[in-house]
């Protein structure tokens, strides 16, 4: 029987992380923006099997970058 394959700790896939909503808020204030302005995440997406990810959720995603170094990303979970 073949192992089972965990996308989350997969090199290429970078840490995602659900918001808490007084997170959320101060990441829309910091910005000045609201949650539908926001890039969009499916809650089908394969990252986000473990985080019990709802629409309208904030998500933040840490990637890396050998010229800028870590940048956070945030997408709101939408169901399609």
């Amino acid at each position: 029987m073949a192992d089972k394959f965990e996308i989350q700790e997969h090199k290429f896939v970078p840490k995602h992380t659900k918001l808490t909503v007084e997170e959320a808020q101060k990441i829309l204030e910091q910005f000045n923006i609201s949650l539908r302005q926001l890039p969009k995440i499916l809650k089908t997406d394969p990252a986000l099997k473990d985080l019990a990810a709802e629409p309208g959720d904030m998500i933040k995603i840490d990637r890396t970058s050998p010229t800028v170094g870590k940048v956070n990303f945030y997408r709101v979970v939408v169901n399609a």
